[in-house]
Formats: structure tokens, sequence, C-alpha cells
């Protein structure tokens, strides 16, 4: 396990840095890919990891990487952030699994988007107050990690 996740997490990462790309972006990106796979709202964090890498001039292989590698997190905190989002609302806990949701979703998709859109939003909006902090604490981390790395370093943008 330890040598598939360092051919395909370290050497891409360690690759990414001696392209000149800084710790600071790069931390940024996987930060930025992290928080935004974990979003609820199932089928939108690609277009929304690229378009942030565009908009932020970002890597766009780091910040991908970090959301697939998120993936299993947005499954397993799906149905929390709609708890937390029915908490957050004062409305009563939202009684189904993820199972149940997959089913619903098999048999009719538009008509269970349309039952749980409300649902959705709350718990994007229990995203939405988590993310910042989460996002901060994941990028001073990322930061320190990447710059004690030993590999060249692109220069800092600076202000201009």
């Amino acid at each position: 396990m330890r040598q598939v996740l360092h051919r395909r997490l370290v050497k891409p990462l360690q690759a990414q840095l001696t392209q000149g790309v800084s710790p600071s972006r790069l931390a940024l990106a996987l930060t930025l890919g992290l928080v935004v796979g974990i979003v609820p709202v199932l089928g939108v964090t690609t277009g929304l990891c690229a378009l942030l890498a565009v908009g932020l001039r970002l890597n766009q292989p780091a910040i991908q990487l970090a959301n697939y590698v998120a993936y299993p997190l947005q499954l397993l905190l799906f149905i929390p952030f709609f708890q937390a989002g029915a908490r957050l609302f004062g409305r009563p806990p939202i009684a189904f699994s993820f199972g149940q949701l997959q089913a619903e979703l098999a048999s009719d998709a538009l008509g269970t988007i349309g039952r749980y859109l409300f649902d959705n939003l709350r718990g994007l909006a229990a995203w939405g107050l988590a993310a910042p902090l989460l996002g901060a604490m994941l990028y001073l981390l990322a930061r320190a990690i990447l710059s004690r790395l030993p590999l060249p370093r692109a220069e800092e943008p600076g202000p201009r």
C-alpha cells in the first residue's frame, strides 16, 4: 500500500514541484481539490475544480488529483452534511440511507432530485460553513509539508 501511495500520490506531487509549481500554489490546488471534492452535490466537483484551477491559475492535475482522492469522503459525508443542514435550519432529521437514496435515484432520478432539492441546498449550506475552516487547516498543513520537500522551488509571485 505504501508503494502504491508513493507511486500514485507522492511522485506526481514531486514532479509538479520540479516543474516550477511553488509549494504554496500546489498546497492551494490540493486544498481546494479536497474541500470542493466533498461538496454534497454529486456530479459537480470535477467541473468546479476545473473552473477554480483556470480562474485562480492553479495546477489542473493537482486539483483534480485531490478532487478524485476526496470522492470516497464525499460519499461518506453526504448524509452527515444533509443532517447538519437540517439541524442548521431547524428542520427534522432526514430519514434515509445512502442505499435508499441510490435506489431512488436509479428508479426516478429527476423525481428524487426534486424531492431532496431543499435538503440538498441545506446540506450545501452546512458544507459552506465548514469549508473555510477545513480549507484553512488543510492549506496550512499541506504548505508546511510541501515546503519541507527537498526540491527546487519556483519563485513565489510577489506584489506588483
